[in-house]
């Protein structure tokens, strides 16, 4: 298999992983019982459009709602409307996109029925400050959740315990209409109450934990914000409040169902598979670190796997920011993976963000492979400097190695495959 075939090879897994996790077709095998009421339907996320469409199409009777998603993520909706807001920081379109869903949701019977579409991004698209605060109050918890190194389920406690809406809480404005939730996973244990930061799914975590990780990492917050964490107007819904009783959740998607879908492909084409993990956690150059020793030790001695092998992995890793370079924790975990296997012949990897982009920028990720570095160094590219700097966008750049499929309507988060020949 050349080089190219392989690249070819890795996107058509990233493509069975991204398939088996299109709304088209998990919705309608979750589809909620119908009610004697309205059906109303809202949603966030970076799939939010994709979702509402579908359930559109899979829907037997009225339905009327609003979904959010990001900017340049639309899709088209007959009966639901579609409102773009900023990801990753927050902005005023967000904040009235937050509004509009509440409204959605205000002044429901128990005949009534919502449905909530929740995949991964939803937390910076429904900024709605809780009580004094303010939208620059929640720009500057999510700049600092985003720089601090924070796991996805600690920034997630934080972001709900300062916000109107996520915690449960539009599900509790909701009732006593039946809120049924269909998520689509992008964090790392699948635990619907994190996804988007759970906005119809309550979780246990008390403002006590937030103020906890605020304190665990670093984190300087405005005064205003440590004033209403360390004030009873935090307290979020507790996942035992009656007025969930009668709600249902699915997880329809998961990093789980997409690596195993991706395994599937490789050995359909005759190569081994393993999955490492679909929840893996921690510093994103760490853990290409790890698994570049794992990459070496499987192309010189075949262990803990014999070649061929793909090696698949998911989660979430995160980035401390250090410098002011450009890249997400895909492209970051990459160019700390290429350096561990620079020199190593019969290694080529991808690392993408499942939705289509890692971070701000418009790739969704990166190829690799023993060569990367030194057709970087032949770019100019002072290789450990761009790591350094949280700069690996531009390495890749420099080499035409960056991987840009555009938006995929779908999000569960991390997807690394890594082939030894």
């Amino acid at each position: 298999m050349s080089e190219l075939d392989a690249r070819t090879f890795l996107v058509s897994l990233f493509d069975a992983a991204v398939a088996v996790a299109d709304p088209e077709h998990t919705i309608r095998d979750h589809l909620p019982s119908r009610p004697k009421g309205r059906t109303i339907v809202v949603g966030a996320g970076k799939g939010a459009a994709q979702m509402a469409a579908a359930f559109e199409r899979a829907w037997d009777g009225p339905l009327e709602g609003t979904v959010v998603t990001r900017y340049g993520y639309a899709a088209p909706c007959r009966r639901i409307e579609v409102i773009e807001a900023a990801h990753p920081v927050p902005d005023k379109a967000g904040l009235a996109a937050a509004r509009r869903l509440i409204e959605r949701v205000s002044g429901l019977s128990d005949d009534d029925l919502v449905v909530a579409l929740i995949c991964g991004g939803g937390s910076a698209l429904l900024p709605a400050p809780a009580g004094n605060l303010t939208l620059d109050d929640e720009i500057a918890v999510n700049r600092a959740l985003l720089a601090s190194g924070a796991p996805i389920a600690a920034m997630n406690a934080v972001r709900k315990h300062v916000s109107a809406i996520k915690g449960g809480r539009l599900a509790a404005v909701a009732h006593p209409a039946r809120v049924a939730s269909l998520v689509v996973s992008d964090i790392p244990g699948d635990d619907p109450a994190l996804v988007a930061s759970g906005p119809t799914v309550p979780d246990a975590t008390t403002r006590e934990d937030a103020l906890a990780i605020v304190a665990a990492y670093g984190m300087n917050l405005p005064a205003a914000v440590m004033a209403h964490l360390a004030s009873t107007g935090a307290d979020a819904p507790r996942p035992d409040d009656p007025r969930f009783a009668r709600n249902s959740v699915a997880v329809i998607a998961s990093a789980a169902q997409s690596l195993e879908a991706a395994a599937a492909a490789a050995k359909a084409r005759g190569i081994g598979a393993v999955i490492l993990s679909d929840s893996i956690e921690g510093e994103a150059r760490d853990v290409g670190s790890v698994h570049a020793a794992i990459a070496r030790e499987v192309a010189a001695k075949d262990r803990p796997f014999a070649k061929p092998v793909v090696m698949l992995s998911g989660g979430e890793t995160t980035v401390t920011l250090r410098g002011k370079g450009r890249g997400g924790r895909n492209s970051e975990f990459l160019l700390s993976f290429a350096l561990g296997i620079d020199g190593v012949p019969g290694v080529e990897a991808l690392a993408a963000d499942t939705d289509g982009i890692d971070g701000s920028e418009d790739n969704a990720g990166a190829f690799a492979d023993g060569g990367s570095v030194a057709r970087m160094r032949a770019a100019g590219v002072d290789v450990r400097t761009a790591l350094a700097g949280n700069d690996a966008f531009t390495a890749f750049a420099a080499t035409g190695d960056l991987f840009s499929p555009g938006p995929t309507g779908t999000n569960v988060n991390d997807f690394r495959a890594i082939l030894v020949r």
